[in-house]
């Protein structure tokens, strides 16, 4: 990544003086929330701040918490420690056996962030983890689906559960069927959205020949 369209960027987002996602004139996140819905094919996006939130909010989401039983795309050791923290029992599913997964997992770095919309073309459960943390601007994550229940359930668990960002301004509840049990901090900053996202751009444009032509 070019220091100079960093530093770009990052100055963009500070003079705005816009750098918390609750800020009502924010314009990274819903950036970089369609840039993801177009290279993934997926309707809706929900932005958080790690890895770990993306697979927390993606099986909250679908009503999967403490008790349940989940079948999981081959987790890691650290995966599988996080999910028995949230006192799930979890099975984990080969890419081979391509059985029925709670969500299905892609982890972008630079080498492989230009092949997004390929390597999530074959992806069927009702979520999609994207982990963008190897980008390297810092833990980055997205949790991408077409199901309007499992986003709105997703969104609501990572700004405390209370309110929705359109109407915690207000303090009145808009929908109390979606009011996840516990709460938790999982927003993500305008800062690492905004360069996650020019990542990404860089990243899907084609190669610029370089030298002279014979």
């Amino acid at each position: 990544m070019e220091l100079f369209d960093t530093a770009t960027v990052l100055t963009r987002v500070l003079t705005t003086g816009v750098v918390m996602s609750i800020e009502k004139s924010d314009r990274e996140l819903p950036g970089l929330e369609r840039l993801l819905t177009k290279q993934t094919g997926r309707a809706r996006a929900v932005l958080v701040n790690s890895r770990t939130a993306a697979l927390h909010a993606a099986l909250a989401g679908q009503g999967i918490g403490h008790g349940d039983t989940v079948a999981v795309p081959e987790p890691d050791a650290a995966t599988g420690r996080f999910l028995n923290w949230l006192g799930l029992s979890w099975l984990g599913v080969s890419v081979e056996d391509r059985g029925p997964a709670a969500y299905d997992y892609v982890a972008l770095d630079p080498a492989n962030a230009d092949r997004l919309g390929e390597l999530t073309r074959a992806a069927t459960a009702p979520a999609l983890v994207v982990d963008l943390s190897g980008l390297g601007f810092g833990p980055a994550a997205a949790v991408l689906t077409d199901d309007d229940g499992v986003w709105a359930r997703a969104e609501r668990l990572k700004i405390f559960g209370a309110y929705d960002l359109r109407t915690m301004w207000t303090q009145e509840e808009a929908s109390t069927s979606v009011v996840p049990g516990v709460q938790f901090n999982y927003r993500l900053s305008p800062l690492v959205a905004a360069c996650v996202r020019m990542a990404l751009t860089q990243a899907a444009r084609p190669a610029t020949p370089t030298g002279a032509r014979s």
